[in-house]
């Protein structure tokens, strides 16, 4: 949640805080805040695809200078979307304003969107740090701040609503938390920090009671609700100057005894129509404030999470587990629960079609499994109309945000039975299960027999990619990516103390000429819109298949996202082989590291035609003939409908398209 303008009016003042010296005490975490913290904080690139390695490391010191202080502490995720759907709006208007950003970037103006598989790598990053947190049914707030108060710490958020929160320990904004400044006092070291005093700030708005606060909220306009709804009533108690909304409101409730009394005056400066309207809003959007009744003590000591609604969706309780765990993403959760996801923009070619019609085939083989059992009216009316069940996606259509329906995949016969349900899915053989996820990837496994365990989904997607992206990849954007794979492994078998390897004195000359490399040839900031778009076909297909592997409950290991993608790195190679194609030799000195090189490119080149990149440049020099030719034919192609251009092992369309 949040509310608009209420961190910069907070933080005006001084004496709504208090110093704070943050050591040996719990310290819970909301976990969307500080991944989005510690990315843009690492300086890691956004617009490139992300530099997943960097923000990895920023994860990781942050949680080692909180241990270092004697803090414990215990993240908490928001998960998927509450049932009713009452953020749906708001949700629509971020993506909006993300994309506007994604587009900006393009174009090379400033400005931050979080990659594509930022979430991931932070959840990776935790559990590398071995760090205690929980993936919460919907979002977190209300279950951060009720775990809060039983233990009595403080909150570390940027989220304003915990401003309104009753909080016991207390709220630590992010943005004064010091934890690269830790300094060391008779008693140990600690973190200098800020503590928000609700006291103190209603005591500057007269008699304010705590109490009145939420109302503050609702009607200052939150996620849940739009302050449009009482501009009538605005009007009669705003103030002049900056912040004179929020300073009307504040002094104004400072006149009544509780929310209830408060309540009836609002709706008096109302129209008789619309008050039971508002009461009804105003009712709905006080609770998103009140306490939690999910114990997540119980979950960190016991590793159970008791949710009400989660337990209500019917969904088995194998699949409740692994989304409590972070072992399922939250897309698992809306399709099932929604039918319905939002899939992220990034900085792609806003011309073309969106980067997601790539992976769409791998969404219709999830769907597929997540659908195929549901309850008896939902079979009943998939079975008379003869078609299977659709999910609403959000996503880019040329530079704008709008919902796709796409029908799920019918599985493939050897995947029909009932062990392929939802709550049997676990109890599946392991090859079963891996079998399935090669055929949506169209890879079989006696090819990746060479290829290191840890690297065959990554691999597998690759292929999937190369044959599939759209317009086509060209043998750059390959040897870029695979030469990124490798230089990663050389980082960990050269960094990692807990690896006993063959020819270590070789893969440390490697490194360090990589690094040197590295640092004389990525300077370079021209930026190659062609090729962002087709390194981020290749993330949103690596997304899907990570989400489909999870859920088949990884019949192959997931790979380390901060040693694999680097988008710095990748565009930077890509460029250096177009001019230099010499550097596809950059580990050369390393037998081991040219061997996996050459396995991976053979790996991959063996799943396309002989002359399949010859006849790609050839495809693209005839389109660039006929742009050149004619504008007409321009303008049909921008016309064409984005599901057109869809890897050939696609056998589904797109049902309908509106705003």
């Amino acid at each position: 949640m949040g509310v608009p303008g209420l961190t910069g009016f907070v933080g005006e003042r001084e004496a709504f805080f208090a110093e704070l010296r943050v050591r040996d005490t719990k310290l819970v975490i909301d976990g969307s805040s500080l991944y989005y913290h510690l990315f843009f904080a690492s300086a890691a690139d956004s617009r490139r695809g992300g530099d997943y390695g960097p923000f990895a490391a920023a994860a990781g010191e942050f949680f080692a200078v909180l241990r270092a202080c004697g803090v414990a502490s215990f993240v908490v995720l928001d998960g998927g979307r509450g049932a009713a759907d009452r953020k749906l709006g708001t949700l629509r208007e971020r993506a909006a304003e993300r994309l506007r950003r994604a587009h900006g970037l393009c174009r090379g103006e400033g400005g931050c969107v979080l990659p594509l598989l930022a979430r991931h790598a932070f959840v990776q990053a935790l559990r590398r740090a071995a760090v205690p947190f929980v993936q919460c049914w919907a979002e977190a707030d209300r279950e951060v701040a009720a775990l809060a108060n039983r233990w009595g710490c403080p909150v570390l958020s940027l989220d304003s609503d915990f401003f309104i929160f009753e909080l016991v320990g207390g709220y630590c904004p992010l943005s004064a938390f010091g934890w690269r400044d830790v300094r060391a006092e008779r008693r140990g070291r600690y973190i200098p920090a800020r503590r928000f005093e609700a006291e103190s700030f209603c005591r500057h708005f007269g008699r304010l009671r705590r109490s009145l606060l939420p109302l503050f909220a609702v009607m200052s306009g939150n996620d849940y609700v739009d302050a449009a709804a009482f501009e009538g009533f605005f009007g009669k108690v705003r103030l002049p100057g900056k912040h004179g909304r929020a300073r009307g409101l504040l002094g104004w409730l400072a006149g009544f005894a509780g929310p209830e009394e408060a309540v009836d005056a609002v709706l008096k400066h109302l129209g008789r129509r619309r008050r039971d309207e508002v009461r009804e809003l105003l009712r709905a959007a006080l609770e998103d404030y009140a306490p939690s009744e999910v114990n997540l003590e119980e979950f960190f000591q016991e590793g159970r999470y008791r949710c009400e609604e989660a337990e209500a969706s019917g969904l088995p309780p194998w699949l409740l587990g692994a989304l409590a765990e972070g072992e399922v993403a939250p897309l698992v959760r809306n399709v099932l629960t929604l039918r319905s996801t939002f899939l992220h923009v990034q900085v792609e070619d806003m011309r073309r079609p969106s980067a997601h019609g790539t992976a769409l085939p791998i969404r219709q083989v999830l769907y597929g499994l997540l659908l195929r059992t549901r309850p008896a009216a939902d079979a009943q009316s998939n079975s008379q109309s003869g078609t299977l069940p659709a999910v609403c996606e959000f996503n880019r259509v040329q530079k704008s945000i709008k919902k796709t329906f796409v029908q799920a995949a019918s599985l493939p016969a050897p995947f029909c039975d009932d062990g392929f349900s939802l709550d049997k899915l676990v109890e599946v053989p392991m090859s079963r299960r891996q079998l399935l996820l090669l055929e949506t990837l169209g890879v079989k496994m006696s090819l990746l027999e060479s290829v290191p365990a840890h690297l065959q989904l990554p691999v597998a997607v690759t292929c999937y990619w190369t044959r599939c992206s759209e317009p086509k990849v060209n043998l750059h954007h390959l040897k870029a990516l695979l030469l990124m794979i490798v230089s990663g492994e050389l980082h960990r078998i050269t960094n990692d103390p807990d690896l006993t390897v063959l020819h270590a004195e070789d893969n440390s000359i490697a490194y360090n000429k990589f690094l040197k490399w590295k640092e004389e040839k990525l300077q370079n900031k021209d930026f190659d819109l062609d090729a962002a778009h087709g390194f981020c076909q290749w993330q949103c297909c690596l997304e899907m298949a990570l989400y489909l592997n999870q859920l088949l409950c990884s019949p192959l290991p997931e790979p380390d996202l901060a040693r694999l993608y680097s988008g710095t790195l990748v565009h930077g190679l890509y460029q250096e082989l177009k001019s230099t194609p010499s550097v596809e030799n950059l580990f050369s000195s390393s037998p081991k590291m040219t061997e996996l090189y050459q396995v991976l490119l053979n790996t991959v080149m063996s799943t396309v035609s002989p002359d399949f990149f010859q006849k790609t440049t050839e495809a693209k020099s005839e389109s660039c003939k006929k742009k050149k030719a004619s504008k007409k034919t321009k303008a049909i192609r921008r016309a064409v409908s984005e599901n057109q251009h869809l890897c050939d092992v696609n056998r589904f369309a797109s049902l309908s398209m509106d705003n």
